[in-house]
């Protein structure tokens, strides 16, 4: 019984980094086909590429997450809060996807573990989670980023206009949108940089609470494993929340898109590489879209769209936990 609940695991894993690379394709490719920095099928392909390449730079995130702030029980128990979790994760991926919903895949996990963790202490196992590192080096980053991409995309667009001031408006569009295509894939090597980790951390969890693997070591196979995952779903492209974030929020020019996926770009592996943080792609590119958005002489955000995107934020990780808690008591007396 535990075999198999270790390869539902990773089957649902799989399923998870499908399903982000298919929500999330949007966060890279959004702006710069909107403004007409490269086309919808050469931006997909870049994203795909460049996602491969990223979840396979590093595995910082995936070592703290597994040593430091996720203390998971061995055995059936621990597959199957993680079996909770993932089921959740992919089922609010899949709705929020259908609402035409930017949100963060990261949220989504955690509430999912959080909520089954908590259903498994309710029955008498333990908690799952460090509260201190929790905290201070998941929850605080995941919230704080959206206001720090905001503000860095409001300020960055003045030196970005500064470069630009003896151009021609032609040359100054010309100028970004191939700015722009090169950070297309910058900006998709972060997200499998960060996004990859995720799906990494849970199958390496897994494997731990099997007693296949330590907490410190990755297998290769996993990081294979995660960004092929990852970058199928890119290919399959939801192209329904590209139309959210690049014409129903805000619209920018080629010199305000160039300036918000800078922002979230480095803000990204900023994250991953120096911090060893994990960031939300999402909450990241969507609100350095909005800064630059509004430093413009006439805003053009749509304030109405921005309120659902920030209720759907703020109800992703309580969601998920709920749905995280149902999925685990329902499989409770199988474990």
């Amino acid at each position: 019984m535990e075999l198999f609940f270790l390869v539902m695991t990773v089957v649902l894993a799989g399923a998870f980094a499908f399903v982000n690379g298919f929500h999330d394709v949007s966060n890279s490719a959004a702006t710069a086909v909107r403004t007409r920095a490269l086309t919808p099928t050469i931006a997909v392909l870049l994203v795909a590429v460049f996602n491969v390449a990223g979840a396979l730079m590093g595995t910082g995130i995936v070592v703290l997450f597994t040593d430091e702030w996720v203390s998971l029980p061995s055995g059936t128990v621990g597959l199957g809060i993680l079996l909770a979790g993932l089921v959740s994760a992919i089922v609010w991926g899949i709705l929020t996807w259908l609402w035409r919903m930017p949100s963060s895949s990261t949220h989504a996990l955690l509430g999912g573990l959080i909520g089954s963790g908590l259903a498994a202490a309710y029955l008498g196992g333990h908690d799952i989670a460090d509260a201190n590192s929790a905290i201070w080096q998941i929850i605080l980053p995941l919230l704080l980023s959206p206001v720090v991409a905001f503000v860095l995309s409001y300020v960055m667009v003045y030196p970005a206009m500064w470069l630009m001031r003896y151009s021609s408006p032609r040359q100054a569009n010309t100028g970004s949108r191939m700015a722009q295509a090169v950070l297309t894939g910058a900006f998709a090597l972060g997200h499998g940089l960060q996004d990859g980790q995720r799906t990494m951390a849970v199958i390496l969890l897994g494997l731990v609470a099997a007693g296949y693997a330590t907490g410190s070591s990755m297998p290769l196979w996993v990081q294979v494993f995660a960004a092929v995952l990852l970058a199928g779903g890119s290919l399959f492209g939801g192209w329904r929340i590209s139309h959210t974030l690049a014409e129903k929020l805000v619209r920018v020019d080629p010199l305000r898109g160039m300036t918000a996926q800078g922002v979230s770009s480095a803000m990204l592996f900023f994250g991953a590489v120096a911090l060893h943080m994990p960031l939300s792609s999402t909450h990241t590119v969507a609100s350095a879209i909005v800064g630059a958005g509004a430093n413009q002489r006439f805003a053009t955000i749509r304030l109405t769209m921005v309120r659902r995107i920030l209720l759907t934020w703020l109800a992703t990780a309580g969601a998920t936990a709920v749905m995280g808690a149902v999925f685990f008591l329902a499989i409770s007396p199988l474990l």
